[in-house]
């Protein structure tokens, strides 16, 4: 694999999430953007670039399950090791929420789309910030995924906080999303 980002561009990308701000950092497969959950303002700016619906909810992504956990405790041991045995990976798990995450994260769901990235970069920078981040793919609405960093600097120009630089990781697509509940796949 790569290593994971120098501690400059980890600091420059953890100060702009923690000032509201959208990054854009390579993942797993593509491109993607990341912002603060919990941070109204900054999840409505990434939604704007991405002219993204907010109904349809996005992923949260994490350095490890702890940081999950306010999601994940309610659950029985059972799908936690379902979960477990895909990470860390590039599976995304539809989970109930129980309105512990905001409207603007969820969408109109009653889940919640979580993961424990395996890419070293996404985990350096969720464990930087202590808690899980938004990632959703680097591309407007209607454009393929960002899988090169000009893909990321054309959609977006000057409109990113910041750009943590890496390399992708080796799988070919964007995460699957599967339902906890019935197992079965929502985006393979």
């Amino acid at each position: 694999m790569f290593p994971p980002p120098g501690p400059l561009h980890l600091k420059s990308a953890v100060a702009a999430v923690q000032a509201g701000g959208v990054i854009a950092c390579p993942t797993e497969a593509v491109w993607g953007l990341s912002c603060d959950p919990f941070d109204h303002h900054a999840v409505a700016r990434l939604l704007h670039l991405k002219d993204r619906p907010v109904e349809k909810g996005l992923i949260l992504v994490a350095a490890h399950e702890d940081q999950l956990d306010f999601l994940l405790r309610p659950l029985g041991d059972e799908q936690r090791q379902v979960m477990a045995d895909t990470w860390p990976g590039p599976v995304s798990w539809l989970v109930p929420h129980g309105g512990r995450v905001p409207a603007w994260v969820c969408g109109e769901h009653a889940t919640v789309a979580v993961r424990v990235s395996a890419h070293p970069v996404v985990r350096a920078l969720c464990a930087a910030c202590d808690g899980p981040l938004v990632s959703t793919s680097a591309n407007p609405g209607g454009a393929l995924p960002a899988r090169h960093l000009f893909q990321v600097r054309r959609y977006f120009g000057r409109e990113l906080d910041y750009i943590l630089p890496g390399a992708l990781g080796g799988t070919g697509r964007p995460s699957t999303i599967r339902d906890l509940a019935s197992g079965s796949i929502i985006r393979a």
